[in-house]
C-alpha cells in the first residue's frame, strides 16, 4: 500500500488515497503504522476518500486504532495532499468529517500549498469548576470545534501536571472523552498551550486544540479576536469574526512517501 507521511507543527499521520487503494481493517492499520519503533511513526493514520456531499472525506483515526471526529491539523494535509497532486485544480474545497463539513482555503507558490486556512465554525463553550472534581480553584472550559476539549489555564504550561487529564477525562461532562489543553495566557494576542490528545497522548501540536484555547480565552476576555497560539511544534493563528466562526490558519508538508505491506495486520 502506498502512502505519505505529512505533518502539520510537528502533528504526524499517515495518509492513504483511499480513492486508489481499500483498507479493510483502518483500525488495526493505524496501530500497526503509528507505532515508532515497529512501524512508520505517527500521530495517527488518515484516508482519504470520496464524498457525497463535499469535494473529499477524511476519516481519522489515532494511534490507538480510535477514530476522531475532527483534526485541524490533519485537515490542512488533506487540502495541501489533493491540491499538490492535482486531485482538484481550484485553492477553495470542502472536506466532509465527522464532526460536520469544512470548507478550507489553499495558500499555495507555484503549484505548492504552504499555507492552509479552515473554518472551523462556531464552538460550544460552557464553564466548568474544577473544585467539583479535584479541589482545585480552577476554570475548566469545555470547548466543542467538531471534538471535545477541556481547556485549563494556568501560569506556566510548563508546570502542568499531565496526569490531571486522567481526572477530566473521568468527568461525566465528558462522556467520550477528550482533548485535554493547558493554557497560558501571554498577553492580548499570544497563547502558549499544551495538549494531550485522546488516543494519542502528548503531541507536539493539535489544531482543533488551538482553536478551542482561542476560543476559551476570547471567551473569557483574556484576549482579542485574533489570537497566535504557540505550541511545541510551531504556532497558530487563530481568529473570530462578528458571528463567533473560528477560523484556523497554519502550515501543511509533506515528509516522504513510501509503500507497506498491511498483509496479515490490517
Amino acid at each position: 500500500m502506498h502512502f505519505t507521511k505529512m505533518e502539520a507543527l510537528g502533528n504526524d499521520y499517515v495518509y492513504v488515497n483511499c480513492l486508489e487503494n481499500k483498507i479493510d481493517r483502518p483500525d488495526k492499520a493505524a496501530i500497526m503504522v503509528s507505532n515508532r519503533h515497529t512501524g512508520i511513526g505517527s500521530d495517527g493514520l488518515i484516508l482519504i476518500k470520496p464524498s457525497d456531499i463535499a469535494d473529499f472525506r477524511m476519516d481519522i483515526y489515532n494511534a490507538d486504532g480510535s477514530r476522531a471526529q475532527m483534526c485541524g491539523n490533519g485537515i490542512r494535509c488533506v487540502g495541501k495532499y489533493v491540491f499538490d497532486r492535482k486531485l482538484i485544480d481550484r485553492n477553495t474545497l470542502t472536506i466532509e468529517t465527522l464532526a460536520g463539513i469544512r470548507k478550507l482555503e489553499l495558500d499555495a507558490v507555484d503549484g505548492v500549498v504552504r499555507y492552509v486556512t479552515v473554518d472551523m465554525g462556531i464552538p460550544k463553550i460552557e464553564n466548568l469548576r474544577m473544585d467539583r472534581f479535584c479541589g482545585a480553584n480552577e476554570e475548566l472550559i469545555k470547548v466543542d470545534v467538531g471534538n471535545p476539549h477541556a481547556v485549563v489555564f494556568a501560569k506556566c504550561v510548563d508546570d502542568c501536571d499531565m496526569n490531571v487529564m486522567n481526572t477530566v477525562l473521568g468527568l461525566p461532562d465528558f462522556p467520550y472523552g477528550a482533548n485535554v489543553e493547558f493554557a497560558q495566557v501571554l498577553d492580548r494576542s499570544s497563547v502558549r498551550m499544551r495538549v494531550w490528545e485522546r488516543g494519542s497522548g502528548e503531541t507536539m501540536a493539535c489544531g482543533t486544540g488551538a482553536c478551542a484555547v482561542a476560543a476559551a480565552c476570547m471567551h473569557m476576555g483574556f484576549t482579542e479576536g485574533c489570537v497566535t497560539v504557540k505550541m511545541h511544534g510551531g504556532d497558530l493563528d487563530i481568529r473570530s469574526d462578528a458571528d463567533g466562526r473560528i477560523y484556523m490558519t497554519g502550515p501543511a508538508r509533506e515528509v516522504f512517501d513510501g509503500y507497506i505491506d498491511l498483509e496479515g495486520n490490517a
